[in-house]
């Protein structure tokens, strides 16, 4: 792409970009791109604030049926080292690593999510409930999903590609992580946002 194409892209509105995409990602399996997919955390800190931080070593795979949705299979799975909290002195503690590794936190054990049923709720929106494993513990989880659309062939990339977003809460203390409650909160909030392009050959 040159660069008077690339600005054109970059000024132009997304909604005029892909409007020129007539067709749907079609029925296939796909997966996360990394660069378009994020999942953030909060909890509640003594009531005062949302102590906020995110996963950054995410992959899901979603085999995904464009004709029902509700048929549609979704394995994530997290690396709990990956998460990122921006503790700002790093040179006192490396508190990412004691988020990670810690007895008292993520114990550095897998993090993994596999859908049980989707059900449609409305026009774009669904609630997702499948099977979370963390701390070596796995219980049901659901999630509000929200469907934002999807192309056969992306401007950028030419390949088609699908987009979510999505929240949900998890009662932390069903998987064993009780620490410091009820001073921080028991709730996980999650934010989730997705794009899925076919896997690379």
């Amino acid at each position: 792409m040159n660069r008077l194409a690339l600005a054109f892209f970059l000024l132009a509105p997304v909604p005029t970009v892909l409007a020129a995409q007539d067709a749907t990602a079609p029925t296939g399996v796909y997966v996360t791109d990394p660069a378009h997919t994020s999942l953030t955390w909060k909890i509640s800190h003594f009531g005062l604030s949302h102590y906020t931080a995110r996963f950054t070593g995410i992959e899901a795979r979603l085999a995904w049926n464009a004709e029902e949705p509700e048929s549609s299979v979704l394995k994530v799975s997290i690396d709990p080292m990956s998460v990122k909290t921006d503790f700002p002195f790093p040179d006192v503690e490396d508190f990412d690593s004691k988020i990670g590794s810690g007895a008292d936190f993520l114990a550095a054990k897998p993090i993994a999510f596999e859908t049980r049923s989707i059900t449609v709720t409305g026009e774009g929106q669904a609630t997702v409930t499948g099977d979370l494993t963390f701390r070596g513990e796995t219980h049901p989880a659901s999630l509000d999903v929200h469907f934002n659309g999807s192309v056969a062939e992306h401007p950028m990339d030419k390949q088609p590609r699908l987009g979510f977003s999505a929240t949900g809460v998890v009662h932390r203390t069903d998987w064993g992580l009780g620490f410091s409650v009820p001073a921080l909160g028991e709730d996980v909030d999650i934010l989730i946002e997705a794009e899925f392009v076919p896997p690379k050959p």
